[in-house]
């Protein structure tokens, strides 16, 4: 099974590691030459985790991606959601024939308020037993530093997704699997929202009391919206049948580490680049100021667009989320949307 990893940003990178790693001959879409050849030269990426080193023998790297695609069986799609469109429009549904994805997008194509295995099937045929997520609670920045982390894989089919997993577990990170596709992209979605609302309230001031009352509202809200679109296994504490002999784990429900523990990371972890985001909006800068000053995308800010118009729809109660869209669409005042999100919490 030959690996292709499109993108080169910090999430791209650490996976593109826990291949290496694994001794996997990985082909490596980056679209800047000037990366290419510094990590031909150095072994490692100049942009993104410097400090995580490949054996460069083991990679394959070309600035053309239809090249990429056709050298490898399973595509790790590990670039930003808003940009998706664009690196994927020279490639054709023959591209993609026989091909297996996982997605390492935590957001939605922008343009067209969807996931990615929506768009890979509407565009290239691509069925959705082809296609898996990769999810956290996992920063690409504790992965450079080898520190232990779990990474979720989720696919229509428990035994394929455990399979894809196998390829990334490493002596520092852990991989679960679960069938619930849909359920944990989106939980993804909303968690960067979230996040980027915990970053908003810190850079409010307000403290680590109202942070946690936050969090938890916005747990619940989550849980409301993800069984609102048909996902099962809300309830904490009920599991579906008996624990693995093996391992021991229990099903997932809605306290497993992807869900509720991805949010908690994002929400408090310092590496997260939605609550730095966020931070930034609270103390008083603009959306134009912050996209100039990052480096990163933050995918909470384009998702939350794609919520609230995906959620008329819908028909959840999301008063968290809709309040944070529109802090960033619709220029209400930080602090008088925090005033409004008080009011609802319980």
């Amino acid at each position: 099974m030959t690996f292709g990893i499109i993108g080169s940003g910090s999430w791209a990178t650490a996976l593109a590691k826990m291949l290496v790693d694994n001794k996997h001959a990985i082909n490596w879409w980056i679209r800047n030459s000037d990366t290419i050849k510094h990590i031909q030269e150095h072994g490692s990426n100049p942009n993104y985790l410097q400090g995580a080193t490949f054996n460069t023998l083991l990679l394959t790297m070309s600035a053309n991606i239809k090249e990429v695609v056709a050298k490898s069986d399973v595509l790790v799609i590990a670039i930003p959601s808003a940009y998706a469109e664009e690196s994927l429009a020279s490639l054709t549904a023959e591209d993609w024939k026989d091909k297996k994805v996982i997605s390492a997008i935590k957001g939605l194509l922008p343009e067209k308020n969807i996931l990615l295995n929506y768009y890979l099937q509407q565009k290239f045929n691509l069925p959705l037993e082809n296609y898996f997520a990769v999810l956290g609670p996992c920063h690409a920045e504790e992965v450079a530093e080898e520190k232990l982390s779990y990474l979720t894989f989720s696919g229509t089919d428990i035994i394929a997704a455990s399979e894809m997993a196998s390829h990334f577990t490493t002596d520092y990170i852990s991989t679960i699997v679960n069938h619930d596709i849909l359920g944990v992209q989106y939980a993804a979605v909303l968690k960067n929202i979230y996040a980027l609302g915990a970053g908003i309230a810190h850079g409010l001031n307000y403290g680590d009391n109202f942070l946690s009352v936050y969090i938890a509202n916005a747990a619940d809200e989550m849980a409301g919206f993800l069984r609102k679109f048909g996902v099962e296994h809300i309830t904490v504490g009920e599991h579906d049948g008996e624990e693995d002999p093996i391992t021991h784990r229990k099903t997932p429900n809605y306290a497993a580490s992807v869900y509720l523990g991805d949010l908690l990371v994002t929400c408090y972890s310092l590496h997260s680049r939605n609550r730095a985001f966020g931070k930034m909006i609270g103390n008083g800068k603009s959306v134009q100021d912050i996209k100039k000053e990052m480096n990163m995308v933050a995918e909470g800010y384009n998702a939350s667009k794609c919520i609230y118009y995906i959620n008329q729809s819908v028909g959840a109660a999301i008063p968290i989320a809709e309040t944070v869209y529109k802090i960033l669409w619709e220029n209400v005042k930080a602090a008088d949307g925090f005033k409004r999100i008080e009011q609802v919490l319980v």
